[in-house]
Order: C-alpha cells, then structure tokens, then sequence
C-alpha cells in the first residue's frame, strides 16, 4: 500500500513515516524543503532499512501536485503535513500562510478526487480551539475565532476538508496535534528548524548547547500558577503512532463517520517554567532565559481530553514530560558531535 506524506522530511512527518515503514507501508515523500533538509531521508533509511521515495515539489503548484499523482497512480491514501506552522510569524505574514497552506490543500484535495484517491490523514492542531471555555478541551468543544493566522488556517483547513466530503467520495480523519516535542530514540531524527526555532523546546536544546544567547520566555503575567502559558506536550513518537492507527482504520474502513476528529495529547498540561525545570532536571545543566512580553497569537492555557482518541483509536501516549525533554537534549546532543 504506497502512501503519500506530505511534508515528510519535515519534523512530525519524519517520524510518522518510520512508523509507517515498520508497519509495512510504502511511502512517497512530497516536500518542497521550505523549512527541513533532503539529507531526512538517509535518516529514515538508516533507522528502517527503508529508503522512502523523495519528491521535491511545492503542493501549492497545481501543475507540480498533478504530475506527482500521475508519475505515482498506485498511492492510495495521504496523511497531509505539508504546511507553514509558525503561531508568532503568522502573525506578521498572514498571506504567506493562507497561501501556502490552504493552495496546498485545495490542489492536493483536487488531485486526490482526479486520481480516485479517497483517503485522508490530516495534521490539524490545538490551535483551532482558541482559548477553550472549559479545560481540558474535547473534540465536541466549541471552535473559538483563532487567535492567530496560522490558527486560522487550521479552522478553514478542516472546513475544506469536511466540505469536500460530504459532497465526494473522500474519508478523512482529522488529528487535532496539542505540542509535540522531542526525538527518536535513536537520535538520527528530530526537530530541525531552518533558522531561529518557533517553538519552545528546540530553542531550550539550542540556547543550551551554545547556539543561542538566551531563551525568551513571553509573559509571566497570564492567569495560570505560575504566569506563564499552559500547553500538553507530547513525545513525537507516540504522535506518529497515532497516524498509522488512523490511517489503518481508514483503510480497514473501521471508521463510523466518513469524516472523524480525534485530539492527540496527553490530557496533562505543563507550563513553560515546567517544561523548562524538566529539561534542567534530566540535563542537569541550567538554561539561561529570560521573562519578556508577551507574543502576539498565544494560547493562555489549553490540555486535552484524550477519552475519545484512547477508546475509539485505540491509542494512547506513553511518554511522559521527562522522556521527552531527554529524547529532545540527546538529538541536540547528536547534532553537535555531527558538527564537531
């Protein structure tokens, strides 16, 4: 069964598709390297034995995202990653994620339909929450106005999506990602951003092993225990588990909606000076930050209620704030030896 990953040398889908190498599936990769490296692909290699095909295109070209689908007509499924994801710079370039991260999909759903290609695992996020009412948040939760451009994308992502199914063919399952942090175990593949890390844990590893001065923490004042912000943070690993399974229920036609949602979390919320404590703990070595304003586009606080995603898929995370911080210095650790 060949599947197309979009956005696969990218940090989650990386990870999704060891594991769906080691469940015996063929994948294609798509990703137009925007904000990873090709080099991904001997990683994978490496830890499977499984060199994935590569193609380097940008989804947002319809022409592109045809011609992928016409050279590979055996794939049968999508698990769609392919997207700008950064809340704060979102923020100050609004267009540049409409634009890529909604073409992408419109073309991708277009050409899905031409090529008779009906199933769809799609990466969405927390952020189409809002700030909930009521903590922790379940799938049947209200959509609040997203706070931020990339928040938005998420909203109207989801809305092309189910809009498209009830008038095609397609099946999709939507996995609503809260923060996903951490490395393989083998320290051959984790977060890698080009430029200056967006989000939280890359910039702890960087500032910690020298790349970076100081880490800026956004706001101490929120109303939370200790000031600042509340997330669910989630080894990457058990994140990509969660793909196979949603991706085998489809294909096994196990799901009871054409069209289902299921949060990924772990249903405990930390906040940045806790994730922080965390890496010092099983690093053993101090971080240098500091408390500065608040940004633009954050959620105050938000965790999961995971009941669905636990009885229905049938998943569960297994990792806990300590092993993922662990997991994230080792791979920053790799990536130093590689440098010296």
């Amino acid at each position: 069964m060949k599947i197309l990953v979009t956005g696969g040398t990218g940090y989650i889908g990386a990870h999704t598709i060891v594991e769906l190498q080691q469940h015996g599936f063929e994948v294609v990769i798509a990703d137009n390297l925007s904000n990873s490296f090709a080099d991904v692909v001997d990683a994978i290699k490496e830890i499977t034995a499984i060199r994935p095909v590569f193609e380097q295109i940008d989804l947002a070209d319809a022409a592109q995202t045809k011609a992928l689908f016409a050279k590979h007509p055996d794939i049968v499924g999508v698990i769609h990653f392919a997207a700008f994801k950064a809340v704060g710079e979102s923020t100050k370039l609004p267009l540049k994620y409409y634009h890529n991260n909604l073409f992408s999909l419109v073309n991708l759903l277009n050409t899905m339909q031409e090529f008779d290609v009906n199933t769809l695992v799609f990466s969405s996020s927390c952020t189409v929450y809002g700030q909930p009412e009521t903590l922790p948040v379940d799938e049947k939760a209200a959509i609040q106005k997203a706070l931020s451009p990339y928040g938005n994308t998420k909203q109207i992502a989801e809305d092309i999506i189910s809009d498209t199914i009830k008038a095609s063919p397609l099946k999709a399952i939507m996995l609503r990602y809260f923060n996903p942090i951490g490395a393989h175990e083998s320290a051959l593949i984790g977060e890698l951003p080009i430029g200056i890390p967006n989000n939280l844990v890359p910039f702890i590893t960087q500032t910690t092993i020298g790349k970076r001065d100081c880490l800026q923490v956004f706001g101490n004042d929120y109303d939370t225990p200790d000031g600042t912000c509340i997330r669910d943070y989630i080894h990457v690993v058990d994140l990509a588990k969660a793909h196979v399974l949603a991706l085998s229920r489809l294909m096994e036609k196990k799901n009871d909606a054409p069209c289902e949602v299921f949060n990924l979390g772990t249903g405990t919320g930390y906040s940045v000076l806790e994730a922080i404590q965390a890496f010092e703990r099983v690093s053993g070595r101090k971080l240098n930050y500091k408390i500065v304003e608040r940004r633009a586009g954050d959620v105050e606080k938000i965790w999961a209620d995971t009941h669905l995603a636990n009885t229905v898929l049938g998943w569960k995370a297994e990792k806990g704030l300590d092993d993922m911080m662990r997991s994230a210095w080792n791979w920053e650790l790799k990536l130093s030896e590689k440098k010296n």
